[in-house]
């Protein structure tokens, strides 16, 4: 795991708006593509501000920071900056890498969607920091968010189609990150297969069948999703490891 710690020197009257603007455009930008906050710190006189960011590595900060760099919030974010006075006097930032974990461990939760259209094709994406694979479109529950509200807005962030969420149909929980993910199906109801900048090169409805899904899907723990979510009434769980992939358990109902 890597992390970025960023330091700011302020004035102390400055304090209430950096936090402000903190809190209403950075904080939630950062979040939205990925990034996790694992603290924030201010001295006691006040002049001082430090942020600690986490990653998987380097290849990931420089995805999430390019995605944040072309999202509409770090443009409006900008914009309301020059309305401001100087927000910091200074800035710098280094990269870390820990050294053990002394805490409880910590799990993301994330979401996907089996969305079919109405010729029964399923909705594909080919993400940009994923490239080598299609999948599933779906990723992170947001704080405030139900599974459900979480993956109808992660279809529609990654496709633009709008869709009607249904039941689940299965877990996955990849030991290695600590990531559970849970699956539902779907029904496309408006919009058109479409490609969103700073998350999907493409985006396809799809025919699929038994034979052809490891064509479209290459990574083994995405297609495995894929095979389970075409089985009606189907609820699958597994639990695997990666790089490389190893199926701990399955359990289906």
């Amino acid at each position: 795991m890597l992390f970025r710690r960023k330091m700011y020197t302020i004035k102390p009257e400055m304090l209430e708006t950096f936090n402000h603007f903190f809190h209403t455009y950075l904080l939630p930008n950062q979040l939205t593509h990925g990034a996790r906050l694992i603290g924030r710190w201010v001295n006691t006189d006040k002049t001082e501000i430090m942020a600690m960011w986490g990653y998987q590595d380097m290849e990931d900060f420089e995805r999430v920071d390019q995605a944040i760099r072309a999202s509409e919030l770090h443009v409006t974010a900008q914009t309301f900056r020059k309305t401001l006075p100087p927000l910091f006097e200074t800035s710098s930032e280094d990269f870390m890498e820990w050294t053990g974990d002394y805490s409880i461990s910590r799990y993301v939760v994330a979401v996907s969607g089996f969305i079919q259209n109405e010729a029964g094709e399923v909705l594909l994406v080919r993400n940009e920091h994923r490239s080598d694979t299609y999948e599933m479109p779906g990723g992170r529950v947001e704080p405030g968010e139900s599974l459900q509200q979480a993956v109808a807005r992660e279809v529609f962030e990654e496709t633009g189609i709008r869709a009607e969420i249904g039941n689940i149909i299965g877990v996955y929980q990849n030991v290695t990150s600590g990531v559970f993910c849970i699956v539902y199906g779907g029904k496309a109801i408006e919009g058109k297969p479409t490609p969103q900048p700073g998350e999907t090169l493409d985006v396809q409805f799809v025919e699929l069948n038994e034979t052809n899904v490891s064509e479209w899907v290459t990574r083994e723990q995405f297609a495995t999703r894929v095979h389970n979510a075409m089985k009606p009434g189907n609820l699958a769980y597994e639990s695997f490891e990666t790089k490389p992939y190893r199926l701990l358990e399955r359990v289906e109902i």
